[in-house]
């Protein structure tokens, strides 16, 4: 089992140096964290440009095998780890934010919103089933999405790079603040966006960017894939065409991941449908993640709940009460959102190996991705910290 490092070795305490860096507005919920141990802010303070380069799902044990030798692991500079869920809707939130989960409380794909008596995808802000967003029925979506974002504190010119089809969602429009927000279409429009900001501006400046062509391809064909490596290998060419586009620019540039994957056959699916008895105690579908599944129990059906995991799933699951997590620490530092304990449910699901856990709802499309995130093991958990001067 492979947790965040909070102490110092995450991808919260890289925002932490950076936030530094940048002499950002003091935040309390940022200041439970310290910098990174690996990049504290007083490295990054010299440089003009910072640019944080985001590949989604590229996981440090991929770019130090399949990767090996490439431009982007020529650069490798530490493992550092992801949060947990090891996800991209908590994960790029703390991107975004500069804090954990602790602070963020978005837990997950799904999540129970309480506030809203909604179980929702959480990234694009509407109903677990599908449907249209639920800014469209008048729910604001800072009154979900709480933290302050990151951009707003900082003394320097910001801008979030993002695909065109997701940079004016709700969750991004909430979440970039202060930020200049430019689309992309294709992986080259990506890092030619961010070289030119690099050679447009005369003042500080930091870029964040982001692409999901790695995560999307990982989903679909699987880790080991040859249409991962071919997507790899696309990726690191253009990543060298950029640093020799904006070389002597003054930039720093930090390549980092929210996770990285494994695969999951579909038997190692274990579907609640299989468990009708499991089902039954249960008063609300399972939110998170297929690696990391929080469970609502009904009053009175702790002990039962506990004992058919116990029995029925010991192979597959680790069982933790989410008030466990919380006290010890794997949402983050400080203290929490109010409601991270009602995002968690009363149980969490850890999966073992390459197992996932899968329920289904009414309106929802059935299918099963080959390559998976969310849990704790070693693939999952780290990613690389990357550097490169320019």
């Amino acid at each position: 089992m492979h947790l965040p490092d909070y102490q110092g070795g995450s991808i919260v305490n890289l925002m932490r140096s950076i936030e530094r860096a940048l002499d950002a507005r003091p935040c309390a919920a940022a200041a439970a964290y310290p910098d990174l141990n690996a990049l504290p802010a007083q490295a990054l303070a010299g440089a003009r440009n910072i640019v944080l380069l985001i590949i989604d799902g590229l996981g440090h044990d991929y770019l130090t095998s399949a990767g090996a030798g490439s431009a982007l692991h020529s650069g490798l500079r530490a493992r550092i780890s992801s949060v947990f869920p090891s996800t991209t809707a908590t994960a790029i939130s703390s991107f975004l934010t500069g804090v954990g989960p602790q602070q963020h409380a978005l837990t997950g794909w799904h999540a129970w919103l309480r506030e809203l008596g909604c179980l929702a995808a959480t990234l694009r802000f509407r109903p677990r089933h599908g449907g249209e967003a639920l800014s469209k029925a008048g729910i604001d979506p800072r009154s979900v999405y709480t933290s302050e974002p990151m951009f707003e504190r900082l003394a320097a010119k910001s801008y979030v790079v993002s695909p065109a089809n997701i940079i004016d969602s709700d969750y991004n429009l909430a979440h970039c603040g202060l930020a200049e927000r430019r689309p992309y279409q294709e992986l080259s429009g990506l890092l030619a966006n961010v070289a030119a900001i690099v050679r447009g501006g005369s003042e500080r400046q930091f870029i964040h960017a982001y692409t999901y062509a790695f995560d999307d391809t990982a989903h679909s064909y699987g880790s080991a894939s040859p249409e991962l490596h071919a997507k790899f290998r696309e990726i690191d060419a253009a990543y060298s065409r950029f640093l020799a586009d904006i070389a002597g620019s003054d930039t720093l540039v930090l390549t980092v991941a929210d996770h990285g994957f494994i695969d999951s056959p579909a038997p190692a699916c274990i579907e609640l449908e299989d468990h009708p008895e499991l089902a039954q105690m249960l008063m609300l579908p399972l939110c998170g993640e297929r690696r990391a599944a929080y469970c609502y129990v009904q009053p009175g059906q702790d002990a039962a709940f506990e004992h058919y995991v116990q029995t029925r799933l010991d192979h597959c699951a680790e069982l933790y009460r989410s008030s466990d997590l919380i006290a010890q620490g794997w949402f983050g530092l400080g203290p929490a959102n109010p409601r991270l304990a009602e995002r968690v449910g009363h149980y969490t699901l850890v999966m073992k190996d390459n197992f996932t856990i899968k329920d289904w709802i009414l309106g929802e499309s059935r299918y099963l991705t080959k390559g998976v995130h969310g849990g704790v093991s070693a693939a999952e958990m780290h990613v690389p910290l990357i550097l490169a001067e320019a």
